[in-house]
């Protein structure tokens, strides 16, 4: 038995979980917790908590293990909720820890800066909780961790009075046992579905797998590679599956978007789901954006629900099969019973693949600024291997359809919860994952500009990420949806004045340019990359806004 604090204790615990950073802002509890009490975790200092969470949540999806982030009671956790949300939205692993009024002064909405921040929290995560003795600390982390890697993944809370976190407690040795990460429901009857499965794959001409993001974290991508090779099935994905197949694969389809029609001027969806006979949907999340309702054109289908979580939506998402198990074993059990099938033929998207050709070569030099294909397909001829992120905004529908990705998670955004001013801390997540990798940032004026206080932070920590700002001073996508509804837009609701973003850049201690076609820009990114040090470009942009081909965001 030793003597410790709670602080020490909970940095410890977390440490053994995996954890190695921890995101946040500290305020008075700081006369508590330094964290530099142990080795092994370190902290990293951001300028809005809302970027502390989006940066553990990336961080974690990315290394498949919890991590985690910190803010100061009061309005600091408040501040935290959103990059909580995102986390659970999105699916990983994050445990979120903030300060606390001292337990003998808990008195919510009467003391000062303090709020029910458990009761805030809840909603939001899978574990929410405040410690009410230090000797309980350890196991409050483990019951965090376990809620957290259960599937769905998703945040867990813990509120922490600052007298109980500086409080010295004895704490007996409870190393962790290790065990096989618990992936979510089995079903006992998975394996009589799966012949089921079987025979309807043998009844199909043309079958697709629509690949979800839990199917990278099953770890299962080699397997479906291989599956998907052998019996010559395409693939289609959510946008952050994008890179299960590399980009020029033959087998894969691409990524989809209910805004791809209207973006492409071409029925992408119905050339893409028209013919298929069987949808197998793996690892399959209604939260990342592909509805039932783009796959469901053409032919008569058979439709197959593989996942590691029982249906949560049967009101809008009714399969013929639905096979509750994880995507690896399921693809196990696939491969053993499929081993005398025939190769399928693979229906012809030759005219989609023609038509995204042509729209990505767009040659024009237009005097009103850069259209954001164009953009994209520059920084996709720089960018080779590595990260590209996109934040939110009518633009990262481009990216969803024609940023490449060849590595899981080679395309980043928050499906899910569609955070505004995620890229930023995202970017720099995957840049402290992938050291070694570029990492590419797209963002509009609009959602970078929420969040850019953390440009000094990546100057700071020296992240060489190359960020890309469109920027049109408004926001797009909602101009988009008055169009929509309402034939014209209104620029109160969506007008901003410019910003010199390469001014903003220099003054937090980063680089900028400015380009405005698409051989400065090829420049400017090549710069970037060499510089290994950050560095933003400022894009000016038009969207040419057209009315029709958005049928597929109607639920």
């Amino acid at each position: 038995m030793s003597s410790s604090t709670a602080a020490k204790l909970m940095l410890a615990r977390l440490r053994d979980h995996g954890v190695r950073h921890v995101f946040g802002i500290v305020g008075r509890e700081a006369s508590a917790i330094l964290f530099d009490e142990i080795d092994g975790i370190d902290f990293v200092l951001t300028r809005h908590e809302f970027t502390a969470g989006v940066m553990a949540d990336v961080l974690s999806r990315l290394t498949n293990r919890p991590q985690a982030c910190f803010a100061t009671l009061g309005p600091g956790a408040t501040n935290l909720s959103t990059g909580v949300a995102t986390s659970r939205l999105d699916r990983s692993a994050v445990i979120a820890l903030a300060a606390q009024s001292e337990s003998y002064d808990y008195f919510p909405n009467d003391t000062h800066q303090c709020v029910d921040t458990v009761a805030v929290m809840a909603p939001l995560t899978k574990f929410s909780a405040q410690l009410a003795r230090p000797e309980d600390i350890v196991d409050l982390v483990d019951s965090a961790v376990l809620a957290s890697s259960v599937e769905p993944l998703g945040p867990s809370f813990l509120s922490l009075p600052v007298d109980l976190l500086g409080a010295e407690c004895a704490q007996p040795v409870t190393p962790i046992v290790p065990s096989s990460r618990v992936r979510g429901v089995v079903d006992s009857n998975w394996k009589a579905e799966l012949e089921l499965v079987v025979s309807s794959l043998e009844r199909a001409a043309h079958p697709v797998l629509v690949v979800g993001s839990a199917t990278i974290r099953a770890e299962a991508v080699e397997a479906l590679r291989a599956f998907v090779e052998r019996l010559h099935i395409p693939v289609i994905t959510t946008y952050t599956a994008k890179g299960v197949l590399p980009s020029r694969h033959p087998l894969n389809y691409g990524a989809v978007s209910g805004y791809m029609d209207g973006i492409l001027g071409f029925p992408a969806l119905d050339s893409l789901f028209g013919p298929a006979d069987l949808v197998i949907t793996l690892g399959y999340d209604y939260a990342e954006d592909l509805r039932p309702s783009m796959w469901s054109r053409g032919v008569p289908k058979t439709v197959v629900r593989v996942s590691a979580t029982h249906n949560p939506i049967p009101r809008v998402f009714r399969p013929d099969l639905d096979v509750v198990v994880d995507p690896a074993s399921f693809l196990a059990g696939l491969e053993s019973r499929t081993a005398g099938l025939a190769p399928r033929q693979p229906h012809d998207i030759t005219e989609l693949r023609q038509r995204i050709a042509e729209f990505l070569a767009d040659p024009e030099d237009y005097s009103d600024g850069m259209r954001v294909h164009q953009v994209i397909d520059t920084m996709n001829s720089v960018l080779k291997g590595g990260t590209f992120v996109s934040d939110i905004g009518y633009f990262r529908h481009y990216g969803v359809l024609f940023a490449k990705a060849d590595q899981p998670y080679g395309f980043l955004t928050s499906a899910g919860c569609s955070s505004f001013g995620y890229g930023l801390p995202a970017a720099m997540a995957a840049q402290l994952a992938r050291p070694n990798e570029p990492v590419f940032l797209i963002a509009g004026d609009g959602g970078f500009h929420s969040n850019s206080a953390d440009l000094e932070t990546v100057a700071r920590l020296n992240l060489p990420i190359v960020m890309v700002v469109v920027n049109n001073s408004r926001n797009g996508l909602i101009e988009l949806y008055q169009n929509l509804g309402h034939g014209r837009s209104h620029n109160p609701a969506v007008g901003f004045t410019n910003v010199d973003f390469v001014q903003l850049a220099n003054a937090n201690g980063v680089e900028g340019v400015r380009a405005e076609d698409r051989t400065g820009l090829a420049s400017a990114l090549r710069k970037g990359l060499e510089l290994r040090r950050p560095f933003l470009v400022e894009v000016p942009i038009t969207y040419e806004f057209s009315a029709s081909g958005f049928g597929a965001l109607d639920i």
